[in-house]
């Protein structure tokens, strides 16, 4: 280490990147266009979310400094720096070090664009080489900070503004997916001829039940960590209010309801059946959702790890709405649904398999069963991660089903094991699921199986990506995915504290 560095993340300052300039891909496109919409001067290169570490393909290889220089970083944070330094100096491995330093700030060094609105604070934040801000992304991506945000006033209220933003995008409307960073903005190229109900600002209009309750779990996480509850007004009391309508209006008790969705596409999972509507479901007290929050259409339209999170999302809601509002009817609404969600789940969303009951990925009331689990949270594996799992039981043996062969998107090759999704197809691991498996786990041995997967993955880049070949980690989706950048972020930094063994190994 030079002398002249105090601290491991000094060290990693000081490293040079090398970024090559050749063969820009069309994400490399669409990057520059997101960075374009937050008001960055795009000049040569890209910012190091591209940037890829040169690093050999051994046992043994380093991750460079891949973060930008402090004068690109769209926001920067004393409180932030201070726990990177801390959960670093905690790991024995320089290149986990390494990887979790450039991956933990990700989401604030290259996605947020903090700002005013009605002189209160507004943040957008991007995907990463989307121009778009997803409701789900966005909560996710700065949840690891709530509990850096009593330490850091500028960083409490970037987290107040994502919440007030957040708010206008569901006012604007409740059934859109992803919102436009610029809410004056026309929608995603892909979004622009889209058979729905299009309202300026939408970036794309796919619903999904996940998108209304991260929202919840952000503004529930803010109050709880911060005690502040300035963003808590007649505004997002309009909103909540609105999440609740939508959510019984997807009930479908009084019928389909306004949500349709069609698109021109030869991918299956872009559009839904039935002139939009989606497959029948009978009402029996569950919530359809239109797409999965892998933004693929579900088969049946009762998705059950959203709708588990429902219940600990309204409950959420319930105790803010009381607390806070003093709002005893959208508390008592909130509540009810949430116990007339969970009774539903019980009878008709638990399946029978050789090896005991487990979940069902998705169900339609009828009787239709589809066992399977999704890479993306809300995922079966997830549950606990969400705190969605209110039977230990039933979560082990569903747990050990989405991590195996019979789960038909599970994969196994010689770079690793992990769960998929049809959304990039057959073969392709997501980072994301090894993350939350080791979340969800307290046998080390599976959490250290897990963090050389997510270190070997990102090898010769430095980052986290979207998905990988089983058998070959340089062929990847996405090189610039906040999400799964701040959760790996998130899991070391947890570790650290709950397992610290596990890292000074």
């Amino acid at each position: 280490m030079n002398a002249k560095c105090a601290t491991m993340t000094e060290w990693l300052e000081s490293e040079s990147m090398q970024i090559t300039n050749s063969g820009y891909s069309r994400r490399d496109f669409i990057r520059a266009t997101s960075l374009a919409t937050l008001g960055c001067g795009i000049s040569g290169l890209p910012l190091s979310g591209m940037a890829k570490a040169q690093v050999p393909a051994t046992d043994h290889w380093d991750i460079k400094q891949g973060r930008p220089k402090p004068a690109d970083r769209r926001f920067r944070s004393a409180a932030v720096e201070e726990f990177l330094t801390d959960r670093s100096a905690r790991i024995g491995d320089p290149a986990l070090a390494a990887l979790f330093i450039n991956c933990f700030p990700n989401t604030l060094d290259t996605t947020v664009a903090p700002g005013q609105f009605e002189g209160k604070p507004d943040t957008a934040v991007l995907t990463g080489d989307i121009p778009a801000m997803w409701l789900r992304d966005s909560s996710a991506q700065v949840w690891p900070y709530l509990q850096l945000a009593v330490k850091d006033r500028a960083l409490r209220q970037l987290l107040e503004g994502v919440i007030r933003r957040q708010t206008r995008c569901i006012l604007i409307d409740p059934y859109a997916n992803a919102f436009m960073a610029d809410l004056d903005a026309p929608p995603l190229s892909w979004s622009t001829k889209d058979l729905t109900d299009m309202k300026r600002g939408v970036g794309e209009r796919k619903w999904e039940v996940d998108s209304l309750c991260y929202p919840i779990r952000l503004a529930h996480g803010y109050w709880k960590q911060t005690g502040d509850t300035g963003p808590f007004d007649q505004q997002w009391r309009q909103a909540m209010r609105l999440v609740v309508d939508t959510l019984r209006v997807q009930q479908r008790k009084q019928g389909l309801g306004p949500y349709h969705f069609q698109r021109e596409s030869t991918v299956s999972t872009e559009m839904l059946p039935a002139h939009g509507f989606g497959n029948p479901v009978r009402p029996v007290g569950l919530i359809a959702s239109g797409f999965r929050p892998s933004d693929d259409a579900c088969i049946f339209p009762f998705l059950v790890p959203s709708n588990l999170f429902a219940v600990t999302s309204l409950r959420q809601l319930a105790k803010m709405a009381h607390a806070i509002l003093h709002d005893e009817a959208l508390a008592n609404d909130a509540s009810s649904l949430a116990s007339e969600v969970e009774q539903a789940l019980q009878q008709h969303a638990i399946a029978t398999t050789p090896q005991g009951t487990i979940w069902a990925y998705e169900v339609d009331g009828f009787g239709g069963q589809l066992l399977m689990d999704d890479a993306n949270v809300p995922s079966l594996l997830g549950l606990p991660y969400l705190e969605s799992s209110p039977d230990k039981d039933l979560y082990a043996r569903t747990r050990a089903f989405c991590w195996s062969d019979r789960n038909p998107w599970f994969f196994r090759g010689t770079a690793g094991e992990g769960i998929g999704g049809p959304h990039e197809g057959r073969r392709m691991i997501w980072p994301m699921s090894q993350m939350i498996y080791a979340f969800t786990s307290s046998n080390p041995s599976e959490i250290r199986q897990s963090l050389k997967m997510l270190k070997n993955s990102a090898e010769g880049f430095g980052f986290m990506h979207e998905s990988y070949d089983q058998d070959n980690p340089k062929k990847f989706t996405r090189e610039w995915f906040a999400w799964a950048n701040t959760l790996f972020g998130e899991l070391v930094g947890t570790l650290a504290v709950s397992h610290p063994e596990l890292l000074r190994s």
